[in-house]
């Protein structure tokens, strides 16, 4: 990996709706569905409404805009890392039959009143093992997939109900 990669990218976005709608999006696996910039996720059936740290909710990936695996070929477990109600939720994600793999991606929200947000979209990779950091091309999630996920995250919450 070249030194000068950030190993964390965000960005921030003012949303014209609350704290609590937007962390009802982001803690329904079906809202990751649908805030996803790359238009390649499905939620599995069984994934349920994220509620505490462990939760965990699997996706599945269709793969074939990247040139490789069709949809329900790759599949990714999802485990919470961190959630407080209305401010953070992060998750890691792997696959289903190894570990994670040391990289976080998450949303950290502030409240700037009752009817505005700020919403942080991040992707961390400080928590990848060295070997792995080794063979990676950068970026592996592009600023700009971030950015789609709160333009689809800010048209989903703020259109009327």
């Amino acid at each position: 990996m070249p030194e000068s990669v950030e190993q964390r990218i965000a960005t921030t976005r003012r949303i014209a709706a609350p704290a609590d709608r937007i962390f009802a999006v982001i803690s329904d696996p079906d809202g990751h569905v649908a805030i996803d910039g790359s238009g390649m996720l499905m939620v599995s059936p069984d994934s349920q409404r994220l509620r505490a740290v462990g939760d965990t909710f699997i996706m599945n990936m269709d793969r074939e805009p990247l040139g490789d695996l069709p949809l329900g070929k790759y599949t990714v477990k999802n485990t919470v890392l961190r959630f407080v109600p209305d401010v953070e939720l992060a998750w890691q994600p792997g696959s289903v039959d190894r570990s994670p793999l040391g990289h976080t991606y998450g949303y950290l929200l502030a409240p700037v009143s009752a009817t505005a947000t700020e919403v942080t979209s991040y992707c961390d990779w400080s928590g990848v093992h060295p070997k792995l950091l080794e063979r990676l091309t950068w970026p592996v999630v592009p600023l700009s997939a971030l950015e789609t996920s709160l333009d689809n995250l800010q048209r989903l919450v703020e259109a009327p109900e």
